[in-house]
């Protein structure tokens, strides 16, 4: 059983928390008028310590909230405990907590992007996507990137991949719209015995109402993503902006700025025509199983 046990996948973290607040704290600071210097001021920051705290890139202080809602104009108690409360919950650790001494801070932040997202679209051209993943491909993906490390770390490495998956299972999970390149289908990947047990559970996982699984073949040459992988992250609250992911062998990309983002989401809008429509996935994962025990 993982680390994790038995306690909640929260839908979100302190990251997704923190971007929230933000949100929350420049929408009332605009409606007053209020400048970021002036409301700095008021709690002995700088102006682009404001703008840190509205982006939600730093840490949270009740006190410092408290003050700028004072200075914001919210008398009403209902809307400022909600807004403490908020901040309280900015510094509470993620659900990743007890593995964060594997995690670089960029992908701590990644796990809580994805767990607080409402929909999920991401691109591979290497690997089945981390969600995707069975224990022993992910074991053998794992051990490509952490080849020197002992069992012991590679093993809880494994137990947080199989962590990751519980989105999938709470109420109100995402919905994932996947497309993989073809390579992903012959890349033996741990062995073949490995990569048959990954397809088959890629077929299972296709049938399932809030997955869309899509292969894009050999045959359609040059595609719209041909850069690499990437996902892109939307969620529930409106105003939280699409993130765009990118993730490099030492560190990620995160992109939301609107022209970014939308050149994003037209290069995968772009994947999903020229893809393989989802209803010929089973069909795409079945060829390359009997290809495989040929």
């Amino acid at each position: 059983m993982s680390v994790v046990g038995h306690q909640e996948y929260a839908a979100g973290g302190p990251t997704v928390r923190r971007m929230q607040l933000g949100a929350r704290l420049r929408r009332l600071r605009e409606a007053k008028g209020i400048s970021r210097e002036d409301a700095g001021w008021t709690i002995r920051a700088s102006e682009s310590k404001i703008s840190r705290m509205e982006l939600g890139r730093v840490g949270f202080k009740e006190r410092d909230v408290d003050d700028l809602l004072t200075l914001y104009g919210v008398a009403d108690h209902m809307e400022r405990g909600e807004l403490i409360t908020l901040a309280r919950e900015t510094n509470q650790p993620g659900w990743w907590h007890p593995y964060g001494d594997l995690l670089p801070t960029w992908f701590q932040y990644y796990l809580d992007l994805e767990s607080a997202a409402s929909l999920i679209r991401t691109y591979e051209i290497q690997f089945v996507p981390g969600l995707l993943q069975t224990e022993e491909y992910a074991r053998a993906v794992i051990d490509i990137g952490f080849s020197e490390s002992g069992l012991r770390e590679v093993d809880r490495r494994v137990e947080l991949r199989m962590a990751r998956k519980r989105v999938l299972d709470r109420a109100g999970a995402p919905r994932v719209w996947a497309v993989i390149d073809e390579a992903v289908l012959c890349r033996p990947i741990g062995g073949a015995r490995v990569l048959r047990g990954q397809i088959e559970a890629l077929a299972e996982v296709s049938e399932q109402p809030g997955v869309r699984l899509q292969v894009v073949r050999f045959r359609s040459g040059g595609h719209a993503a041909a850069g690499g992988a990437f996902s892109i992250l939307r969620f529930p609250e409106q105003e939280l902006p699409d993130v765009v992911y990118l993730e490099h062998l030492t560190s990620a990309l995160y992109l939301d700025k609107r022209e970014e983002v939308d050149r994003y989401a037209a290069a995968v809008g772009r994947l999903f025509i020229e893809a393989d429509p989802p209803d010929r996935t089973r069909d795409v994962l079945h060829r390359a199983l009997r290809d495989l025990r040929r």
